[in-house]
């Protein structure tokens, strides 16, 4: 394989590629750099927290506890699980930039990304987190059934709530709006006859999924025209027979791992695979293996998102995230907090991520990171707790761990700049950015590679 191509394949496929990396995969074919990928995402590995300071949490539901040891135990039981909530983001974004199972970070990303959800107990979104791992390259129909059976999104969308005598619609809504088939391809009606079907789906206060039967509504249902006496599981299956279901996730899928420009030939022939058995992996092999998603007009044609940004200047130079409020805040600035989406639709991406102001701040970001800069604080809008002893400095310095300068000094000896530039920089430079380039060819490797991630066209994969 070529090494754009590779380089290409990496970024699509994780958060880009190191040299010595890139190295040991052009001895490879092309169909054994995909098996790798793949066979070292095959094992799962779940994010574990030490909560045994929230066993209460496991006996007892928070309305409960508040009635039983009074509003200011609660209130501060709630705390403790909102700052556990900020630990979990903070061990996400190194699982991500350390993890060998990487791609299988990679999708767990995207999927966060489509079921979207959030809650400040720690002990439900702890495990909503791992079941999106865990599901994350099997099987979509039983991945849809696990998901909505987890207490948070239970919770986020007041599925909790739905019972016979009053339906909640908003998880139904949102399954077929924003989960699975999009706008336009199911009615009002469809929706509340969903809504019927989750009714007396809940949870334990240890967790487990539950139905209260005296809850459920055991009349019969008409959806998407077919009758009986349907429950949730029901709906789900009927949802995926439907081949707008895999045309849905596939645009999603492609617009993410391949181009955000659909080619409608290459969605129709992911459509018609994704359709025969809902397999995530074999769909994303096929991804990987055509010839198109090597096109040249797919590489280096998505803007970063945050966390993409992040973790690929980690991956060059390990050892950046050192405090987690300090990573909080540049995840605030940029617009994509792990585990607080915007909205149920959650973040827009591709070109969403970038206005005049993020912009400058991500040019900045590798000097914050590899070269001990300061930085204005300057918040934007509201985090779940209080930052304000954070933001009232006049700026902050992120300081560098001293591994990070040392890991490059020794494993970029060798490495040539222009090397160095092929790998960081996918997207043909400007002419000004390649003569400003020029200008720092007499920096050390480690002040180039700044230089090299602090041009605008270091913000595209």
């Amino acid at each position: 394989m070529k090494d754009r191509h590779l380089i290409h394949l990496h970024w699509r496929s994780g958060f880009g590629i190191t040299p010595s990396s890139l190295k040991s995969a052009k001895l490879l074919s092309k169909q054994n750099n995909v098996n790798s990928i793949f066979d070292i995402s095959k094992k799962i590995e779940l994010i574990q927290l030490d909560l045994s300071e929230f066993d209460q949490f496991l006996k007892t539901p928070y309305k409960k506890y508040k009635n039983i040891h009074g509003e200011e135990a609660a209130t501060k039981l709630r705390q403790k699980s909102q700052r556990k909530v900020r630990e979990l983001n903070f061990e996400w974004l190194k699982k991500i930039a350390s993890s060998d199972c990487v791609f299988r970070e990679k999708m767990t990303l995207f999927w966060a990304n489509v079921f979207v959800c959030r809650d400040n107990h720690i002990l439900h979104i702890i495990q909503f987190n791992n079941t999106l791992r865990k599901h994350a390259l099997g099987d979509f129909g039983v991945f849809v059934k696990a998901v909505a059976r987890t207490p948070s999104m239970l919770k986020y969308l007041n599925n909790n709530r739905n019972v016979k005598l009053k339906p909640n619609e908003n998880f139904a809504r949102e399954l077929l709006e924003l989960f699975t088939l999009g706008l336009g391809n199911f009615s009002e009606q469809d929706i509340k006859e969903a809504a019927r079907a989750f009714t007396g789906w809940n949870f334990k206060a240890n967790g487990d999924f539950i139905i209260r039967a005296n809850k459920h509504d055991e009349n019969a249902k008409t959806f998407l025209g077919v009758s009986g006496n349907l429950g949730g599981d029901e709906v789900i299956d009927i949802i995926l027979k439907q081949r707008q279901c895999a045309e849905f996730i596939c645009k999603k899928i492609y617009t993410y791992f391949v181009n955000p420009s659909i080619d409608a030939s290459h969605l129709n022939e992911l459509t018609n695979l994704f359709y025969k058995d809902y397999n995530i992996e074999k769909l994303m092999r096929y991804i990987f293996m055509s010839d198109w998603f090597y096109d040249e007009n797919n590489i280096g044609a998505k803007i970063k998102s945050p966390v993409e940004l992040m973790v690929g200047i980690q991956k060059i130079v390990p050892s950046v995230f050192i405090k987690q409020r300090q990573v909080s805040y540049l995840q605030k600035m940029m617009g994509q907090i792990l585990l607080y989406p915007v909205n149920v639709a959650g973040w827009k991406g591709d070109r969403y991520w970038i206005d005049s102001n993020s912009l400058m701040f991500r040019l900045k970001l590798p000097s914050v990171l590899l070269n001990n800069a300061n930085i204005s604080l300057m918040p934007k809008g509201e985090f779940e707790d209080d930052f304000s002893d954070f933001y009232n400095q006049k700026s902050q310095q992120f300081k560098v761990s001293d591994q990070a300068r040392a890991y490059f000094e020794t494993h970029y000896a060798n490495i040539s700049k222009e090397e160095l530039k092929a790998i960081l920089v996918l997207p043909k430079l400007d002419q000004d950015t390649d003569e400003m380039l020029n200008i720092y060819q007499h920096q050390n490797a480690y002040q180039y590679c700044i230089q090299l991630m602090s041009i605008p066209e270091y913000q595209l994969c």
